[in-house]
């Protein structure tokens, strides 16, 4: 039911109470999940605008332009809690309602990355999540044919009770088809077009909105959507092609708050009533109450928009498609979103009231009490199996055996395939984007702002080693209750260094969701904060993108960027138990002149490999570059005064690691830019001399180092 703040609120708006089908309504639209009810302040703080947006926040997608006629569309969603209770239907249906998103732009997807959070894997319901997960997001993926060219899988026990699934959709479109969510003359008709309804997904918005508890299992599976990536396949072509006939005057993918939340948010963005006939809803199930009807979340649906005329001509397209589709309604000049059932109103509502009414807030925050960092441990005695424990770690051990499961080949557009610092698709010629997603949690546990700006910093990077300039973002904020003050304070601060981070780069933020409430009744714990994102880069000519590892005997090994005593959220700190101590990578001053600099280098043509520098620091990127031949690496002139595990495990952010033949035309450029030469390719190990320390470790025992989770999940 609805809280009593907002029945009394919305009494007095309406001048009476409203019914129980008009609460349900109420209910999922004014959740945490529809309104943003505490972080629209906080969301207004992001630069949404730029050269290239066409379209920004508060549509399905956002619309960027791509040159010569051509727009992409990117999204990014969240499936949470769906995801706990069911693990493969609620991932299968969050890639499903993403893709949906970048259609109703008319838009066609050509690709998807999933940063996912799970609990360690030693724990035998964690790994059912994961695999029934990973399975869901291949199944539906791999049969409606999108690729999923990059991914993140990152692994803490506060995901233990709450995993996330995080999706982000990137599709193409003619910018003359692009259409929007915004409704566009009254007369007008609505057809719903897709998979018939049922009662799947009951309540899905407002179940989104709140903890999850021990026996959510059993007790919020009605609320779990599920999904057919069959019927969505047809539903692509179908929609696009009566888009690309110029039948649709606006179109919205039925998501949270099922055919309420779509059909009412179209007509508002319109300036525009909507009458909404539930009688002509095509069911699956017997007996539905218009409660029911209004509020499931039945994937593979889609409203349109249609002028009179084009009704029939629609109407032909679904049938040729052999999808259900029917006029529900039409759009009104007076605007109540009005709802009639067995020929009695049952829900007669102020449209604006119930798609901007919900009452937003900054809630109270308060910083939490100041951490100790702790004193430094010891030097292990042995780095060499402090380097072999951090790449066998979840975090770092390659994420082969996921990406295996998915077709990243499909549309015959992947250039460069997952596991890579960035996804690259071709999409006009030897043009083309590139994908980065994801973020890193524990650094946003200690330090909010610095997390939050850093995960910008670091995927610009991603895209920078490959000659990618980033153009546009997409978030997925996840984070615990914003009603406790130290959660809410660690919700702002990591918005305001996203924001801060992406005006530095020029970058606009133009869409996303934000996920709240991600703690466990079980567990009683919060999540540690995610602050996810997509990111979205132009690329001139794939063909010179370098590869992350190394492939030139003798070619010299450039260190880029600053490497700080900053251990603190470090993977090598999390396995030796320091997890919450050490200081926090802060981002350099001098960040968006390191990632300019980096795209020159890469675009030069004159490298032979380049990688960046994250999880895990110099240590794992230098052993990631050693798949196939080996290096000798010097790093005593990396940094004065500084033990060799924070320089070999540091986590600054900013840095690159790149090989070349050409050292001094590549130093040339980087004349300006902090930058080291500590080494060169070859051999068939990987030594390293690093303040006085020296360590060698064979190619096969790096690789089968990071081969344990692929291991692991084959025995």
């Amino acid at each position: 039911m609805l809280p009593e703040d907002d029945l009394k609120i919305i009494t007095e708006k309406m001048g009476r109470e409203p019914n129980l089908v008009e609460q349900g309504c109420f209910l999922n639209l004014w959740s945490e999940h529809c309104s943003y009810r505490s972080s629209a302040p906080l969301l207004k703080t992001f630069t949404t605008t730029g050269d290239k947006v066409i379209i920004g926040p508060g549509d399905d997608a956002a619309i960027i332009s791509f040159g010569k006629g051509w727009a992409l569309a990117i999204g990014m969603e969240s499936h949470n809690h769906p995801s706990y209770v069911d693990p493969y239907n609620g991932a299968a249906t969050g890639v499903g309602g993403i893709i949906r998103d970048i259609i109703s732009m008319g838009a066609r997807p050509i690709a998807l990355m999933d940063p996912l959070y799970f609990g360690p894997l030693d724990n035998s319901k964690n790994l059912y999540l994961f695999e029934h997960i990973i399975e869901g997001i291949a199944g539906y993926g791999n049969c409606i044919g999108v690729p999923v060219v990059r991914g993140e899988a990152f692994f803490d026990r506060s995901y233990s009770g709450n995993p996330l699934v995080n999706v982000v959709a990137v599709g193409l479109a003619s910018e003359k088809d692009v259409v929007t969510a915004c409704a566009q003359k009254a007369g007008n008709k609505l057809i719903l077009m897709g998979s018939t309804t049922g009662r799947d997904g009951l309540g899905g918005a407002s179940f989104a909105s709140r903890d999850l508890s021990e026996d959510s299992e059993a007790a919020d599976r009605p609320s779990i959507q599920i999904g057919d990536p069959f019927t969505e396949k047809l539903l692509i072509e179908a929609t696009l092609e009566a888009i690309g006939k110029d039948y649709v005057r606006s179109c919205r993918d039925l998501g949270a708050a099922g055919l309420a939340g779509a059909s009412s948010e179209m007509a508002s963005k319109g300036n525009l009533g909507m009458k909404i006939i539930a009688d002509n809803v095509i069911l699956r199930e017997t007996g539905m109450t218009p409660y029911e009807i209004l509020i499931a979340e039945s994937q593979e649906r889609m409203l349109l928009e249609v002028e009179p005329e084009n009704v029939g001509s629609v109407l032909d397209i679904a049938k040729k498609y052999d999808l259900n589709a029917s006029i529900i309604g039409e759009l009104t000049a007076e605007m109540n979103y009005t709802v009639q059932f067995k020929d009695e109103i049952v829900a007669d509502i102020p449209v604006k009231l119930l798609t901007e009414g919900a009452p937003t807030c900054e809630r109270p925050s308060e910083a939490p009490v100041e951490r100790d960092i702790g004193d430094k441990p010891e030097i292990p005695s042995d780095l060499k199996q402090c380097i072999l424990d951090v790449l066998s770690s979840h975090n770092v051990a390659s994420k082969r055996w996921i990406y295996r499961q998915y077709d990243h080949e499909v549309q015959v557009r992947t250039v460069t395939k997952p596991g890579d610092d960035a996804g690259i698709l071709r999409i006009q010629g030897n043009e083309g984007i590139a994908l980065s997603c994801g973020c890193n949690p524990r650094h946003t546990l200690l330090d909010p702002y610095s997390g939050g700006k850093g995960t910008v910093i670091e995927n610009a990077m991603n895209l920078a080693v490959k000659g990618a300039r980033g153009i546009a973002i997409v978030d997925c904020l996840n984070f615990g209750n914003p009603e406790k003050p130290d959660i809410y304070w660690q919700f702002k601060h990591a918005i305001l260094g996203l924001g801060d981070g992406a005006r530095e780069l020029g970058i606009p933020v133009v869409g996303g969701n934000v996920s709240l409430y991600n703690e466990s009744g079980e567990f009683k714990t919060a999540i540690v904060p995610t602050p996810a994102i997509g990111l979205a880069g132009y690329i001139e000519d794939v063909s010179m993108a370098p590869p992350g590892i190394f492939t030139t005997e003798g070619d010299t090994i450039i260190l880029i960027g600053t490497t700080s005593d900053e251990l603190g959220g470090s993977e090598y700190y999390n396995l030796i138990g320091k997890e919450n101590e050490g200081k926090a990578p802060e981002v350099p001053e001098n960040a968006s002149e390191i990632i300019n600099t980096q795209i020159e280098l890469t675009k030069s043509g004159k490298l032979t490999a380049s990688h960046d520098v994250s999880i895990g620091g110099i240590a794992t990127a230098i052993s990631e570059m050693c798949e196939k031949i080996g290096a000798d690496i010097d790093l005593s002139e990396v940094c004065e005064n500084m033990r060799p595990d924070d320089i070999l495990f540091s986590e600054s952010y900013a840095r690159a690691i790149v090989a070349t033949s050409e050292p001094d035309v590549i130093k040339g450029i980087l004349k300006k830019i902090p930058h080291t030469v500590i080494g060169k390719v070859g051999g068939k190990e990987l030594k390293i001399a690093c303040s006085g320390i020296n360590i060698e470790i064979s190619i096969n025992e790096m690789n089968e180092a990071r081969d344990s989770l692929i291991n692991m999940m084959m025995e």
